[in-house]
């Protein structure tokens, strides 16, 4: 188990890592993370919703995506309160102190304890992840995703800190000392992450370290610089490709969620993706993206309050380019959100949304939809992807409320549930020409090369062929640079006496 001294030391990047590592020695391997808290979600096959950065995991281990790998997600819907998403579905809204109060030690951990014993049973190795740190005084007794999983899976700990944040050595030794002594025992060595420089003039601090805890430095990680990897939590955001030629602009709106969706548009060399949260930072960028939100009602507000609401009209008045919109950001395109039980909003209501599609959006009850879905185009299609129909692409869908399209907008695609080919086709998507606005509720839109490509050589900034690779195929390297970083820089005969297992000798490590 890899736990922290704080959030964000690389315990996701080094789980991935890991389970790379183990499954292309030839081991069955499986991450787990008891309890995670992002807006970063993905679907597995059979439905269920889980975090991202779960579902990278089991694809580093080369495994299909279980709900058992994340029983608890926590999507955070402002003002301390999140969704329960429990096994995949959504359970109730609950604020920080009735979360950890009634449910983290009754059912929280009951669930925990099924879906990690589930998956001891099923592969010869889970690799855990820890969340946030594992020493929280205020939270100790009550933190279901530490020292508790690792004792209900009988695990050794790794802990992890950042040492490019600064204060390294001082995080170790203070979250050693707050651990209890029973909790300090499964404590079998230190991870010293995101190195920069000549490991020799480290050595006096590593000693340091040694001598005053007689736990030793299993490893010393290199930092890996920027891994084209899907971020974990919006804690990631940052720009990419700031010299690109073509200038997309994200709205960065405060309950953004499933911005991973324009990650894949930034593994383009040629796509400068920018993050925006001010009308001074919009410019006249060749695409606007409103990406997904977990309050879309919310976020509309926050556009109206700081004049991003006026700009973004302003920009389709001018014809200066298309604006597209996914899933949350498809409904803020529309007229209205209607929302008479505050699923979505902080008060029940009827608001106001920019009104560049003729569509509204209506939540009626508390289910969500979650799927793997095919989508094509069918019939009139904008220009920006037009000659794509018939072509079936991938993506999912994890949404709640329903779209009801108006008389002044088309349909733009259709989706089916994946695989199932004789699925009815539905409508999940709208444009206008009139303000060159696209809207669906399909996450991974831009995942497809195919579909990317066509798009930027309508914008005039692209020839047309598709990316090289796939998202799937940059991830799988980078996976593998991972896993290589690992393999020499992490003393592996001992974290691998720790779990008790033995190289194969005939299966390489990379």
């Amino acid at each position: 188990m890899f736990q922290g001294t704080a959030s964000h030391v690389g315990k996701t990047t080094l789980v991935a890592g890991m389970c790379r590592l183990l499954a292309n020695m030839g081991y069955r391997v499986a991450p787990f993370k008891a309890q995670n808290m992002s807006l970063n979600s993905y679907v597995t096959a059979d439905g269920f919703e889980i975090a991202r950065a779960q579902a990278l995991q089991a694809f580093a281990a080369g495994v299909p995506p279980s709900v058992d790998m994340n029983p608890i997600l926590l999507k955070p819907k402002g003002r301390s309160v999140s969704q329960i998403v429990l096994r995949g579905k959504p359970y109730m809204d609950v604020e920080a102190g009735s979360y950890y109060d009634g449910f983290a030690l009754e059912l929280g951990l009951k669930v925990v304890k099924e879906s990690l014993e589930s998956l001891l049973k099923r592969f010869e190795v889970v690799v855990i992840e820890g969340a946030g740190s594992a020493a929280e005084p205020n939270l100790y007794d009550r933190d279901i995703a530490n020292m508790k999983v690792a004792k209900i899976a009988g695990s050794p700990v790794l802990l992890v800190a950042d040492i490019d944040f600064g204060g390294a050595f001082a995080s170790l030794l203070g979250t050693l000392d707050i651990l209890r002594a029973e909790d300090r025992a499964l404590v079998k060595g230190f991870i010293v992450n995101k190195f920069r420089g000549e490991i020799s003039l480290l050595e006096p601090a590593l000693k340091f370290l040694r001598e005053t805890t007689g736990k030793r430095v299993v490893g010393v990680i290199p930092h890996l610089g920027e891994l084209k990897l899907p971020s974990e939590d919006s804690m990631s955001i940052a720009n990419i490709n700031p010299k690109g030629s073509v200038d997309v602009a994200v709205i960065r709106l405060p309950s953004i969620s499933n911005f991973t969706d324009v990650e894949s548009l930034g593994l383009n060399p040629n796509v400068k993706v920018r993050y925006v949260a001010s009308v001074e930072h919009l410019g006249r960028p060749h695409l606007i993206v409103i990406p997904g939100s977990k309050n879309t009602v919310s976020d509309v507000q926050w556009l109206k309050r700081i004049r991003l609401f006026d700009a973004v009209k302003a920009y389709a008045d001018s014809g200066l380019g298309w604006i597209v919109g996914i899933c949350g950001g498809y409904e803020i395109l529309g007229k209205r959100i209607v929302d008479p039980y505050a699923i979505e909003g902080d008060a029940p209501g009827d608001h106001e949304a920019l009104g560049l599609l003729d569509v509204v959006t209506v939540f009626q009850k508390y289910e969500k939809t979650t799927r793997l879905v095919e989508f094509k185009f069918e019939g009139e299609s904008p220009d920006i992807v037009s000659g794509l129909e018939g072509t079936v692409f991938e993506g999912y869908e994890i949404r709640m409320g329903e779209v009801v399209l108006g008389s002044e907008v088309s349909p733009l695609l259709k989706v089916r549930p994946k695989g199932r080919v004789n699925a009815q086709w539905e409508v999940a998507g709208a444009w206008s020409n009139t303000n060159k606005a696209l809207g669906t509720s399909v996450h991974g839109f831009f995942d497809n090369p195919t579909l990317v490509a066509r798009m930027l050589r309508a914008l005039g900034r692209g020839t047309g062929k598709p990316t090289p690779r796939r998202p799937e195929d940059v991830w799988d390297s980078e996976l593998n640079r991972v896993a290589e970083t690992i393999r020499v820089n992490m003393d592996l005969k001992y974290v691998f006496r720790l779990m008790g297992l033995k190289r194969p000798a005939h299966t390489p490590l990379i």
